[in-house]
């Protein structure tokens, strides 16, 4: 085909899988979703038709218009049920990603007739389906969708049948002269479609509602009500407006600025950071969340969970609300502006409760005869007494960590058991008792299974805990001390210069990048300048290597971000050594959090004052 007839080629497919009868034009939606807001906007600056049909309420028509002419200021319809509870109302949030309302919106500014076409049955605008996730459609194309969606169709039913009738009615009451573009939702394509090719009745609906009103919600609760939460549907006001390009509203991309955004306050507000593989566990979880219910990209409640397995309550706090910023939304209003709850909206919510803990300026209420936290009596006092001869840890700390690294080892062996746990149904032995999880998996087959454990060879000697593989140098302190008795491993650790924070006289605290623990005590020699490890090219791998060398047991324990590089596997073997590797994103961020922390005294005499500074 020459390139002179691929346009017209190109606009007779089009024509063909746009779903066009005549002058009709039907373009099939999933409601609130971007993806299909961009799509309308796109067809009908395309199409520019002098009618646009919009599946929205006929009783609503007048709320509906008024609320698409505060865009972009997101507005709230309600009205009360009639059920028989006079206090309980009907929320219907307008907001500017859906796609009924850019119809409307854009219908109007290219100067085309609207008519609203759905019946007003007493249920809420649109009948509720399951959709595949829009995402898809900025990949394959609203064609494709359409196509995949109408293959498997959810089942008709008596009110989807009443809604089709009722807006084919409508329908067939229209100009006939004009050319119409019908925006209706995918649910509704085939009843409809079928509805058309016969004579309607006028349907028994109501044609007026009282006790509509339209209200403003407060900034403060957009996220919680809307269907697309704040923060891109602002992406999508600055698109509309030619502020931003098509790429700006690719929903990943949009969460990757959310998070970056929400570092920023997360820093700003708690001194802490996220790091890398934080940002590389949080991705993979909220792709798996994703997946549990069939969708191709996280929704904003997912990505709050997320953030506070991973990292904790305060980012997961900052990420809210990050999302729930919507620069257009104010207060101040010439409509009454209230603050609205997703269980006033919604059906079936789902609930995340955030401790929100940072560090107060003011000092807190104390109770009486407690003595508050020392300090300097003037600025460098604490420093003056360094005297820089030995140095020592805080024992409270010490015990805290040994706990930590006897928990690595048990967990360690407990990855190790369950690689050589061996289920089989129940013969003539129990083996090492009944494997209750695969006894109800299989219980149709009416079988017990039992398990059997092998035993592992060899004990779990040398831990390896990396906080930051410390690619941008942050951690310059490099240090090497011995156990002082027989159950305190020896440490080797790099962390920030304890000295440079002060908490006391002689007392620094630090953030430890990484560190090695070694048992029995008081064999190892300073790993930062053992020239055996020269070849290492990171601190962590340093680290390992020593963790390889010092260790008298087979297993080494190594947990960060990620595996160390398959050489050292070699190494490993070599040495008769095995590596355990856990991910740090296993562990708990709190526990994490508390065993980063270390505190250096200059010498031992400050052990006997360093409790009045260390709490």
């Amino acid at each position: 085909m020459s390139p002179a007839f691929e346009p017209e080629a190109e606009r007779i497919a089009r024509e063909a899988t746009s779903l066009r009868r005549g002058r009709l034009t039907y373009l099939p939606v999933v409601p609130g979703r971007l993806e299909f807001a961009a799509e309308v906007r796109k067809r009908l600056q395309e199409e520019r038709p002098q009618l646009v049909a919009v599946e929205l309420p006929v009783t609503l028509e007048a709320a509906y218009r008024r609320a698409v002419e505060r865009l972009p200021q997101i507005s709230v319809i309600l009205y009360p049920e009639e059920r028989g509870e006079e206090d309980r109302m009907i929320y219907v949030p307008v907001e500017p990603a859906d796609p009924f309302v850019e119809a409307v919106r854009t219908g109007l500014e290219i100067g085309a007739d609207v008519l609203f076409l759905e019946p007003d049955f007493g249920e809420r605008p649109h009948l509720p389906d399951r959709y595949p996730d829009p995402y898809a459609v900025r990949h394959i194309g609203l064609e494709k969708y359409v196509e995949a969606y109408r293959v498997f169709p959810q089942p008709r039913s008596d009110s989807i049948a009443a809604h089709a009738a009722g807006m084919a009615w409508k329908l067939q009451g229209a100009d006939p002269l004009a050319r119409v573009f019908v925006v209706v939702s995918l649910n509704l394509l085939d009843p409809l479609l079928d509805a058309m090719e016969e004579p309607q009745a006028q349907p028994m609906a109501r044609t007026r509602r009282e006790g509509v009103q339209l209200v403003n919600p407060h900034p403060d609760c957009l996220a919680e009500i809307t269907t697309e939460y704040p923060y891109l549907q602002y992406r999508y006001e600055l698109f509309r407006g030619g502020l931003a390009d098509e790429a700006s509203l690719d929903r990943p991309r949009v969460q990757l600025e959310l998070l970056r955004e929400a570092e920023k306050a997360y820093e700003k507000n708690t001194g802490e950071r996220v790091v890398h593989w934080q940002r590389k566990l949080m991705a993979r979880y909220t792709r798996n969340l994703a997946l549990t219910v069939g969708d191709l990209t996280a929704s904003l409640f997912d990505i709050t969970v997320a953030a506070r397995s991973v990292v904790d309550d305060n980012y997961a706090w900052e990420v809210w609300e990050t999302a729930n910023r919507y620069p257009p939304q104010k207060a101040a209003s010439d409509l009454l502006t209230v603050e609205l709850s997703g269980e006033e909206v919604w059906l079936d919510t789902r609930k995340i409760r955030l401790r929100r803990r940072l560090p107060r300026p003011k000092q807190r209420l104390r109770p009486v005869g407690l003595k508050p936290r020392k300090k300097e009596r003037f600025p460098g006092e604490w420093a003056v007494a360094l005297d820089g001869k030995a140095i020592c840890s805080y024992p409270p700390e010490d015990i805290v960590v040994e706990d930590f690294g006897r928990f690595l080892k048990k967990k360690a062996k407990s990855i190790l058991s369950e690689e050589r746990l061996r289920t089989e149904p129940f013969t003539a032995s129990l083996l090492d008792g009944i494997d209750l999880r695969e006894t109800i998996r299989n219980w149709h087959e009416r079988k017990i299974y039992v398990r059997q454990c092998e035993k592992i060879p060899g004990d779990v000697g040398s831990v390896v805990v990396i906080f930051d593989e410390d690619r941008q140098n942050r951690y310059s302190w490099l240090t090497t001390w011995l156990g002082e008795h027989q159950n305190e491993s020896d440490m080797a650790f790099y962390s920030t210069d304890p000295f440079e924070r002060l908490v006391g006289p002689g007392i620094g605290r630090a953030e430890y990048g990484g560190f090695l623990m070694s048992l029995p005590p008081r064999r190892m020699i300073d790993v930062w300048t053992d020239p055996d490890y020269d070849f290492a090219e990171t601190k962590p791998e340093r680290l390992l290597l020593a963790a390889l060398d010092y260790s008298i047991h087979r297993h080494v324990v190594y947990v960060a971000a990620r595996p160390p590089r398959s050489i050292f596997r070699s190494i490993a073997s070599r040495l008769g050594r095995n590596i355990l590797y856990i991910p740090i994103g296993q562990l708990s961020p709190d526990k994490l959090k508390k065993i980063r922390v270390v505190h250096v005294l200059d010498s031992h005499a400050r052990r006997r004052i360093a409790k009045e500074y260390i709490g």
